[in-house]
């Protein structure tokens, strides 16, 4: 069965607005690696749509392209029911959203990566993400979208591993405490 791997920009305050943050090289490279280990990556219509800007942009900062570069080669499944896929190494997964997960992750492979903040909350409450990572922005927004809003139960975690930026920034990465 394949992992499915959770990661998500938070500032200290629990915002996950992706536009809020600070991005920065080692940030880029980081985001680099955990989608270019992943067999496929899972996005809600919004995130997806986020994520085109990497579709057509040009001029970019060196220092971006190999994030440009990883999101563009991965595979993506879209989870929409008002948008279709149209090229960029894209599919439709159809059918109620945690099943259609629950079917990806019986397939032999590495892993799995799921990016946003709805898609990413409807699959924790079914318990099927395995790994959690927030890349945690010393900074406190006051506003926007919260990580994990609306959650059924608590979600008793474990760290694992931390990795430390420059900037100050923490990738902090958790597994679930499943019956130990």
């Amino acid at each position: 069965m394949r992992p499915l791997r959770y990661s998500i920009n938070v500032s200290l305050d629990g915002c996950v607005d992706h536009l809020a943050g600070r991005p920065d090289e080692e940030t880029h490279q980081h985001a680099a690696q955990t989608i270019a280990r992943a067999d496929a990556i899972i996005l809600g219509r919004t995130t997806y749509e986020l994520m085109e800007f990497w579709r057509t942009a040009t001029d970019l900062p060196d220092w971006t392209l190999p994030f440009q570069e990883s999101i563009t080669a991965a595979k993506k499944y879209l989870v929409s029911s008002t948008r279709e896929p149209d090229g960029w190494n894209t599919e439709a997964l159809e059918g109620d959203p945690v099943e259609a997960v629950r079917r990806l992750k019986e397939q032999p492979g590495e892993g799995l990566y799921v990016g946003g903040v709805t898609l990413p909350l409807a699959l924790a409450n079914a318990g099927l993400i395995d790994e959690y990572e927030f890349v945690v922005y010393p900074m406190v927004i006051g506003r926007g979208p919260r990580l994990f809003d609306g959650l059924a139960v608590p979600l008793d975690l474990r760290l694992v591993d931390v990795t430390e930026f420059a900037s100050g920034t923490r990738a902090e990465r958790y597994v679930p405490v499943r019956g130990e």
